[in-house]
């Protein structure tokens, strides 16, 4: 820790979740939460008027998600990412559009403190599992090779394709809308509309759609 003051911007559409940070982040001397939004449009306006060093960014959100940020602030903070997926494809994506790192959600308030610190001053911040991604796509190994066109996959709002990803994985309605912080109904909702969006009959269906796109 030195005497400099980190400023730091969090964007997350779970305001259970940008608390937790705050906590986190609060026994931290050095690190300064000048301002969070849940939303793009909000986030944008809220981190010109800032200034902040770092941006916090999640990567599935309304709107356009974390990408759509760092494609309308072109310039000034430095964007470590920080979200519950840990799919290629996702961290591969806030890379190419910028960011400086990709840490989950599991990652402890000490370590995402660190990691803050760390691209502040200009180091790029991976776990191992997922450094290996960025280092696979940017050489031409990546085990996720660019997309094809999916219309199906590509009409799915940032939130529909959070749901999948966690029906995929088996989740119940509950786990998820414990997991996304909404409700069970909005749950239904969302896999109602990713059934009839992806033409699949039932959720086991789905879920072989969904793993034969590489989504769990």
């Amino acid at each position: 820790m030195t005497d400099r003051t980190y400023r730091v911007f969090l964007v997350d559409d779970h305001a259970v979740f940008r608390s937790g940070v705050r906590a986190e982040l609060a026994t931290e001397g050095d690190i300064d939460i000048v301002g969070e939004a849940g939303a793009v449009v909000e986030a944008v306006s809220g981190i010109r008027q800032t200034r902040p060093d770092v941006v916090l960014l999640d990567v599935h959100m309304p709107q356009g998600g974390g990408v759509s940020v760092l494609r309308e602030v072109d310039e000034g903070p430095v964007f470590l990412a920080l979200s519950v997926s840990d799919a290629a494809e996702d961290v591969i994506a806030v890379i190419r559009a910028g960011a400086r790192g990709y840490v989950t959600k599991t990652i402890s308030g000490a370590e995402l403190a660190d990691a803050v610190r760390r691209v502040a001053g200009g180091d790029a911040v991976f776990s191992p599992r997922l450094a290996g991604f960025v280092l696979d796509s940017f050489t031409g190994k990546s085990p996720v090779p660019e997309p094809p066109l999916d219309p199906e996959l590509d009409s799915l709002t940032p939130r529909e394709l959070e749901v999948l990803r966690l029906l995929a994985r088996g989740y119940t309605y509950r786990e998820i809308a414990e997991e996304l912080f909404i409700s069970i109904k909005t749950v239904e909702t969302h896999a109602s509309n990713v059934l009839r969006k992806t033409q699949q009959s039932n959720r086991n269906a789905l879920t072989r759609w969904a793993h034969r796109r590489h989504i769990s």
